[in-house]
């Protein structure tokens, strides 16, 4: 049980920290949100909790995968921010990036990549 809290601690004090860089720095938040951070940390925690390395690398090789069809969303929500608010702005991204992956999973299951 202390495990699962430390993990939780350490994940959540990651997410505090980039949003404060953030609020001091666009550019150095964006740079540190950017950074595979949270995979990195699921990872080690993979290996530390002793998972078989096939399962620690078809993590990461899932990331890669499921990270392409969401960089659109980078682009389309600051877009829409000052057109419609930060709320509307953010569900419509959330929705493009979900068409987005749907779409992208199916491409991708005719090359032998299953995603979903």
């Amino acid at each position: 049980m202390s495990w699962l809290i430390t993990k939780y601690l350490v994940t959540a004090g990651l997410v505090v920290a980039i949003s404060e860089f953030a609020k001091r720095s666009d550019k150095l938040g964006g740079l540190i949100a950017a950074l595979p951070f949270v995979t990195i940390l699921t990872l080690i925690w993979l290996h530390i909790e002793q998972q078989p390395q096939e399962k620690i690398a078809s993590h990461a090789w899932y990331t890669f995968w499921y990270v392409l069809p969401t960089l659109p969303m980078f682009l389309v929500f600051p877009a829409l921010l000052s057109r419609l608010g930060f709320w509307p702005a953010l569900i419509l991204s959330a929705l493009l990036t979900i068409a987005l992956f749907a779409g992208f999973a199916l491409i991708m299951r005719r090359f032998g990549v299953h995603l979903l």
